[in-house]
């Protein structure tokens, strides 16, 4: 069966729940450590997965906020609604919860005129209701605006249409939310502008200054809430991530340096594990010195980091589960231990908690067909080593920060 172009994906990605992002090559051998702090968790072997207790103490959100970290996962609230055990996977899971697509443009405006809330206010009640934190995503993006944009947006109205939706949307929930993403991915180095920036409907429409006129509008309809640029690209140790990564940085500093409310960058952090063919890490395929030094760069402007949408796809891998599983569980280590080596990573987001509605496969899936297992929980809601891998990561990080 054809599998969804990329256009035709991102087109019924609010119908579905699911979203969208680019991936960044992991190496599969790691150099695991010891946990040392508690709750302490000795790695996991097969049978372990089976049968050592994930819940209550032993989750992911109970052993990350032990080290001053939130974690949670982006929700497909079509699941959320029906899907019983799912719902309570998120729950036992979570401190945090963000919309895969609920919040997008696409979903919230039908018309000009109008807004849908049905969606985003019941993540909203969900997570109000478990005592969790709320991410937004996202208040501007390039992709996934509703039919009638192209055809109603102008150099006259746009300005308008922008305020108009951040007021709207961010007004809506002001005081309740733990972050927006209020600009996505606006770096496009290969456009080929000096600054970096994406020759997106809203660039052509408004100018550079609609990052600054979003933010300011975010800040003045929730003064409360985290504002967080997002983006995907910053991760890998490539001559086109030292682009992207010197393309955001220099973003953010002219954005600090005129005032512009700004609190947090958000790294996607999409990744893939790999086999090396000749038993050695290829340049291309390393992520490492080059996304720290990212990180302290953004930590010296005062902002956080937050990791937004983490998945490990397992499509260069051979077919069988426990080796495609291992590959996985070793890029969550390699890559949450390293990142969170430093104190301005205060969050951890997967793009999603089960295989069984992970977005990957609706765009350029398995060669093979085979369901990826990207995530912490198989389809069936049973813990992977992946999850173990991540609880023992977070358990290396010191309890530098805490979030109140």
């Amino acid at each position: 069966m054809r599998r969804a172009s990329r256009r035709e994906f991102l087109g019924t990605a609010a119908r579905l729940g699911v979203g969208a992002a680019t991936a960044t090559v992991l190496p599969l051998a790691v150099a695991g450590r010891a946990c040392a702090a508690k709750p302490r968790r000795a790695a996991s072997t097969s049978a372990d997965v089976k049968t050592e207790s994930v819940a209550g103490d032993s989750s992911l959100g109970a052993h990350g906020a032990a080290h001053g970290l939130l974690y949670g996962c982006a929700v497909n609230m079509n699941a959320l609604g029906a899907d019983a055990a799912y719902a309570a996977l998120v729950r036992e899971q979570c401190r945090i919860v963000v919309a895969e697509n609920a919040m997008k443009w696409g979903a919230l405006r039908p018309s000009a005129e109008g807004f849908n809330f049905d969606q985003a206010d019941a993540l909203v009640a969900f997570a109000e209701a478990n005592r969790m934190k709320i991410r937004g995503h996202n208040l501007v993006w390039h992709q996934n605006n509703p039919k009638w944009f192209d055809a109603t947006a102008t150099k006259e109205n746009a300005r308008g249409l922008l305020v108009t939706h951040i007021e709207t949307v961010a007004g809506r929930y002001a005081g309740r939310m733990h972050s927006w993403d209020v600009v996505n991915e606006a770096i496009d180095v290969a456009g080929g502008r000096a600054d970096g920036l994406r020759n997106s409907v809203w660039l052509r429409l408004i100018d550079e200054d609609y990052i600054e006129l979003a933010f300011k509008t975010a800040r003045e309809a929730d003064p409360q809430a985290l504002l967080t640029y997002n983006d995907y690209g910053i991760e890998p140790e490539t001559h086109a991530g030292e682009q992207k990564r010197e393309a955001v940085i220099e973003m953010l500093r002219r954005m600090v340096a005129r005032r512009v409310p700004l609190d947090a960058v958000g790294v996607q952090s999409h990744i893939a594990a790999a086999v090396s063919t000749d038993g050695n890490k290829s340049a291309a395929s390393q992520v490492g010195a080059g996304l720290m030094r990212f990180i302290a760069a953004v930590r010296e402007l005062g902002l956080q980091v937050f990791v937004t949408e983490m998945d490990v796809n397992d499509r260069a891998l051979a077919a069988d589960e426990p080796g495609r599983d291992a590959a996985v569980a070793a890029a969550y280590r390699q890559y949450l231990e390293m990142v969170l080596g430093d104190p301005a990573v205060r969050l951890v987001l997967t793009w999603g908690i089960t295989d069984r509605y992970t977005w990957l496969g609706h765009e350029d899936g398995r060669a093979d067909g085979k369901l990826e297992r990207p995530l912490p929980f198989d389809a069936e809601g049973k813990a992977k080593a992946a999850f173990f891998a991540m609880r023992g990561a977070f358990d290396q990080r010191e309890a530098a920060v805490s979030h109140g």
